[in-house]
């Protein structure tokens, strides 16, 4: 019997059972979700998310960045990237411009408020960045051509805490990379995390958030090492496997829950500026990132 016959036999079968299990006015009410069809064209775009922060309304900008030449047939993978405390979500599309442009992702950059992201430190930011990031995400559903199940993020500093706080706390993001910034002893995670893939960067040289952790900005960081192994330990990630880089180290840690990665860059030279002028530096981040 063909496929489609036997189909349209069990639909009538249900269909008979359905009306002769009902009497006198009983209806039937069969209720079909609509899918939502995105109407927006994905273009080069700055939008605005309005938030309720210490009882005011704030419109909170967003820049959407897309490839040059768009291939209508394709949905792209997404990069929130996060700025640093005191910088603006502009900062972000020199940086990311060189694989953006080529087709590789859509770059969306949101401002933090205040120029910060409220991640757990001495930020004076009251706003609620987790439903911000969310009410993103909701946003762009409405936008052609993207994937949403390849959202990912990368964050520098402030930003960098920003992600990791995103990483604990939601399922937003198939993998992350955070640089120039590590786990702090408040915010670690644990058997209920979302399994994320993690790359983490630190400069041996940074002053501002040491690698070797310590209380600094309002958080009390950990070792960066530890740090990696924290992810690694709640994801029940294999063993790490060092990689020696001229004098830079990376440590990664395979086979974790879900089939993720944790890796962690020890960049000997390395400042807190480290990712400034460095685009093969995030060329190996969006490498690391669209495994997942």
């Amino acid at each position: 019997m063909k496929s489609n016959q036997l189909n349209t036999i069990i639909i009538d079968l249900l269909l008979f059972f359905l009306i002769g299990c009902s009497s006198g006015n009983d209806e039937i009410i069969v209720q079909v979700e609509e899918e939502n069809v995105p109407t927006v064209e994905l273009k080069d775009k700055r939008f605005f998310i309005n938030q309720t922060i210490a009882g005011e309304n704030v419109a909170r900008e967003v820049i959407l960045r897309v490839p040059i030449t768009l291939d209508t047939s394709s949905n792209y993978p997404l990069v929130f990237a996060f700025h640093g405390r005191g910088t603006d979500n502009d900062s972000w599309i020199n940086k990311l411009n060189h694989l953006m442009a080529l087709g590789e992702f859509v770059g969306v950059y949101p401002q933090g408020y205040e120029k910060m992201w409220n991640s757990g430190g001495n930020e004076s930011s009251k706003a609620d960045d987790i439903n911000f990031v969310g009410d993103i995400i909701d946003a762009l559903k409405d936008y052609k051509n993207l994937d949403f199940k390849r959202i990912y993020a990368i964050g520098t500093s402030n930003g960098s805490s920003m992600t990791n706080k995103l990483a604990l706390e939601t399922s937003y993001f198939s993998a992350v990379a955070s640089i120039v910034s590590q786990l702090s002893q408040a915010n670690l995670p644990n058997k209920s995390t979302n399994p994320t893939a993690v790359f983490q960067i630190n400069g041996a040289a940074d002053k501002t958030i040491p690698i070797d952790g310590g209380p600094k900005l309002g958080y009390v960081f950990l070792e960066a090492f530890e740090s990696a192994k924290s992810w690694a330990s709640a994801f029940k990630c294999d063993n790490f496997q060092l990689q020696n880089l001229g004098d830079d180290k990376l440590y990664v840690f395979p086979n974790c829950l879900d089939g993720k990665e944790i890796r962690y860059l020890r960049i000997e030279d390395g400042e807190h500026n480290l990712h400034w002028g460095r685009p093969e530096l995030l060329k190996t981040v969006w490498d690391f990132l669209k495994r997942f």
